[in-house]
Formats: C-alpha cells, sequence, structure tokens
C-alpha cells in the first residue's frame, strides 16, 4: 500500500462491487463463491452499526431473487443492501417522467423494473413502438430483431440507457463478456447516440449510492476490482476509492492507472480493511 497513501478523510459508509470483490460467478450467473474476508468484514459493519452496500453492475435478476442467493453460500447480504443498475434506472426513470421502457434483457430485468413501479416492453411486443425509452442490460439471448427495433426507437426520439458499458467483469473463470456493452455497439454505430448508463461508474449511480447510504459522497469509501467502474465512480464524484486485486485488476495495473481512475488505496483482499482503522 505503500504507493496509495492520500489521505481518506472521513469514512461514513461503504460500496462493495460484488463480482471480484465479495463473490466470484460463473460465466452464467448460476454459481457464487464467496471470497475470502467477505462474511467477516459484512458481519463487523453489521455489528458496529455502520452503513454498507453492495452495488452491482450485474442486471440479470432482482435483489429480492439474488440476494438470497448469495445469503444461501454464506454471504450475509440482506436484500435491502443489494442494488442493481436497475435500481438506479428505476430512479431515473421516475425523475425524468418515462411512461414505457423498451428492455433488451431478460425477464429478470423487466421483474426488477416493474417492481419499482415501472412500465416496460419487450422490443418485440405488440406497442413497443411507442415507448420512450430503451433499456439495454444483460441479455445473451439478444438477436438482431431486437436490436432493430431498439435503433428504430431511438431513432424516432426514445432515450437511450444502458445498465453497464463495461466490457468485462470477473468470473471464476476469469473476464467474462458484457452483454449490454456489444448491444450497446450496435445501438450506438445505427443510430449516433451514445447510451446514458445507469450503473457504475456514472455519478447516477454514486449519488444513489450516497443517498441509500445516507451519508456525503465525499464519505462513502467505494471498493471494486475494476478501475473503469469503481474508482472511477469514485474519483468522478469525489468519493474515496479503494482497489481490490481479487477480480480482473492486479497490482502492476492498478499502479499503471491515471488520476482519473487511481485509487487511494489497494487491497491484496477484502479482508484488509479490517486492519485499516477504519471501522473504529
Amino acid at each position: 500500500m505503500t504507493h496509495f497513501n492520500e489521505p481518506l478523510g472521513k469514512v461514513g459508509g461503504f460500496m462493495f462491487d460484488l463480482d471480484g470483490t465479495l463473490i466470484l460467478s460463473n460465466k452464467n450467473l448460476g454459481d457464487y463463491k464467496v471470497l475470502l474476508g467477505a462474511v467477516e468484514v459484512l458481519e463487523v459493519l453489521k455489528d458496529k452499526g455502520i452503513p454498507y452496500l453492495a452495488l452491482t453492475n450485474g442486471s440479470a435478476y432482482p435483489a429480492s431473487v439474488q440476494a438470497p442467493r448469495l445469503r444461501s453460500i454464506g454471504l450475509p447480504i440482506p436484500d435491502e443492501h443489494l442494488f442493481t443498475p436497475n435500481s438506479v434506472a428505476a430512479h431515473v426513470f421516475r425523475q425524468r417522467g418515462m411512461k414505457k421502457v423498451m428492455v433488451l434483457g431478460t425477464q429478470g430485468v423487466a421483474d426488477a423494473l416493474q417492481g419499482d413501479g415501472i412500465a416496460t416492453c419487450f422490443p418485440t411486443d405488440d406497442g413497443a413502438d411507442d415507448a420512450d425509452a430503451v433499456y439495454s442490460s444483460w441479455f445473451p439471448e439478444c438477436g438482431m430483431p431486437d436490436i432493430h427495433a431498439a435503433c428504430e426507437a431511438v431513432l424516432n426520439g426514445a432515450h437511450f440507457f444502458s445498465a453497464s458499458d463495461v466490457p468485462f467483469f470477473a468470473s471464476q473463470a476469469g473476464r467474462s463478456f458484457g452483454y449490454s456493452c456489444a448491444i450497446n455497439g450496435a445501438i450506438a454505430r445505427v443510430t449516433g447516440r451514445q447510451p446514458e448508463v445507469t450503473g457504475k461508474p456514472s455519478l447516477h449511480a454514486m449519488h444513489f449510492v450516497a443517498a441509500q447510504l445516507g451519508v456525503p459522497v465525499d464519505e462513502v469509501c467505494v471498493i471494486g476490482d475494476d478501475p473503469r467502474v469503481e474508482t472511477e465512480m469514485a474519483r468522478a464524484g469525489g468519493a474515496i476509492g479503494f482497489g481490490v486485486t481479487t477480480g480482473t485488476t492486479s497490482m502492476a495495473e492498478w499502479e499503471a492507472c491515471g488520476p482519473e481512475t487511481r485509487p487511494h488505496r489497494v487491497l491484496g483482499g477484502i479482508a484488509e480493511i479490517l486492519a485499516m482503522g477504519l471501522l473504529d
């Protein structure tokens, strides 16, 4: 940690990435492995009453589905402490007065938005052409009819949003492909419109996290494995950023980061937080 020694200031709450930080999933998102120290850190935060949450860029499932799966393998995270880009998107859609959102995603994505009061449709549904927003997300089965419908909607004035524009995420088998990034590329190439991202590293996500934690942005400690995601968000929002080497990024890669993505600290594993004095 000698290369990363900026003053931290007050830490009032913690935001954890999921894949590569607290867990590793398989490429199909159907199996999870808890990383060393994750359970202990979350239990200490709970015992001390320190605000924390996990924000994943994975959008395939609502928190009400994913959190029980995580608890079943031993990660003690309540539903109300787990958020996805869909959580942030629903907040943005309500703020913008979006009446119907075309979802390029799984049924789980639509369920998450509907659970937050957002009307949704899929690209090939009857009436999808009057959607006032297009939202790309986890969609392994995306086909050309879906892309075509989304492009038509965007060209006709629908707003273009995405859960994530990150090409890779950490898994048990190494880097896994981010489907929404490829979908975004196809739509952007046709329409000339880039998506407004609701997940990390957007400021939408940063401000959502601070509001959920109930602390100022500059007191949020954002912890994750990808400099283009978590620490970029922290730097852009004025928060504190910690990198970990248990996911997609090695120590050498963290050391090569420029000022816009450079973390305040780099941890070999999440358990190192316990020895830093931040939880006292």
